[in-house]
C-alpha cells in the first residue's frame, strides 16, 4: 500500500511540475536564450559569453525559444537544468517568467530587448541612436539630401532608435527627413529588396538608403541590381550591425558597427555578478556603435 500511495504521489507532483528542491542541484552554465538559431548575430555573442564564462571555468548554453514546444517552454527546460545564469538574446520576456526564473534564485540579464525591458531586469544594449545619427551624417557630408531610411519593427526599440538618430541628424542639418522615403520592414533581406524598389520608383528617388541592418542593406543592393543602379556611383547603401559578410560584399558594405561580442561579454558579466549574490554598479548598460566606412557610399551623381 506504501509504494502504491508513493507512486500516485509521485504522478501528481510530475503533474503539476513540481521537483523536489534538494534533487535538482545547479549546473555550471549560462544559458543563452535566442529566439531563432538561424539569426547571423548568435556566434559572435556566443563568443563574448564564452569569453567571460572561461574565466570562472563555466561552460555556455543555448536555447531556442522558437523550437521549445508548447507542453514544456523554454522556461521550463531551464528550470530542469538550474543553470547558474540566463541570457535572454532580442526577446521580451514575459513578467511570469521573469518571476519562474526569480523563485529558483536564477539571475536573469536581457541582451539587445526588443522593448523596453522591466526596471528589475538588468539589460545590455548598444549606442542605436548614436547609430543613426553616424550614418545619416556620412552621408550628408558627402552631399546627399535625398536620404531615404529602412527601418526595422516599429515595435523594436532599437528600430526606433536608429530612426530617430537619421532624423536628428537630417533636421540638424536643415534638411528634415522626407515621410515619403521612410520605410517600415521586417529586418530580412526581403523587406531590403521589396521596399528599396518602392523606393527605388518612386518619381524622385532617393540618392542614399541608410538600413536597420545589413541583411536590409543586402536587400537593397538586389534592388539597385534589378534598377540598373551602380553602387556606390548612382545610389549609396548604409547598413547596420558590421556583420563579417558585410567585407565581403560588392561592393564592399559601410555599415553601423555593433560591438556584439562584447555585448555577449558584458551581459555574462553582469548574470555571474547577479549569481554571485552581488550588486551591479549599474544595470543598463550601453555599448558605443562606431561608423565603419568602405565602399557602399560615395557622393551622389547629381548635387
Amino acid at each position: 500500500m506504501a509504494a502504491e500511495t508513493r507512486r500516485r504521489v509521485d504522478a501528481l507532483l510530475r503533474e503539476h511540475g513540481y521537483r523536489r528542491p534538494a534533487a535538482v542541484a545547479p549546473v555550471s552554465c549560462v544559458e543563452v536564450v535566442f529566439y531563432g538559431l538561424e539569426s547571423h548575430l548568435a556566434i559572435e555573442i556566443m563568443r563574448g559569453v564564452e569569453q567571460s564564462t572561461s574565466r570562472h571555468e563555466l561552460a555556455v548554453g543555448f536555447t531556442d525559444a522558437l523550437r521549445a514546444s508548447a507542453d514544456r517552454p523554454w522556461v521550463e527546460q531551464l528550470l530542469a537544468r538550474r543553470p547558474t545564469g540566463v541570457i535572454t538574446v532580442s526577446s521580451a520576456c514575459t513578467p511570469r517568467q521573469h518571476a519562474q526564473l526569480a523563485a529558483s534564485a536564477i539571475p536573469l540579464v536581457a541582451l539587445d530587448p526588443t522593448g523596453e525591458p522591466q526596471h528589475s531586469i538588468p539589460s545590455v544594449g548598444a549606442t542605436n541612436w548614436n547609430g543613426g545619427i553616424a550614418a545619416t551624417r556620412h552621408l550628408l557630408g558627402l552631399g546627399h539630401r535625398r536620404i531615404a531610411v529602412i527601418t526595422g519593427p516599429t515595435g523594436y526599440l532599437c528600430a526606433k532608435a536608429r530612426l530617430d538618430g537619421c532624423r536628428a541628424a537630417m533636421e540638424s542639418a536643415g534638411v528634415p527627413l522626407d515621410d515619403q522615403l521612410v520605410r517600415t520592414g521586417l529586418f530580412v533581406f526581403e523587406s531590403g529588396r521589396d521596399l528599396g524598389r518602392e523606393l527605388l520608383a518612386l518619381p524622385r528617388p532617393p540618392t542614399a538608403v541608410v538600413c536597420g541592418n545589413d541583411l536590409q542593406a543586402l536587400g537593397v543592393y538586389e534592388a539597385a541590381r534589378q534598377a540598373g543602379l551602380r553602387i556606390p556611383e548612382q545610389l549609396s547603401v548604409v547598413g547596420f550591425d558590421d556583420m563579417e559578410f558585410t567585407r565581403w560584399c560588392g561592393p564592399p558594405l559601410t555599415t553601423v558597427r555593433q560591438p556584439f561580442q562584447e555585448m555577449g561579454t558584458a551581459a555574462a558579466d553582469l548574470v555571474l555578478t547577479l549569481a554571485a549574490g552581488l550588486t551591479p554598479p549599474q544595470t543598463r548598460i550601453e555599448l558605443a556603435t562606431s561608423l565603419v566606412v568602405r565602399a557602399s557610399t560615395g557622393p551622389p551623381a547629381h548635387r
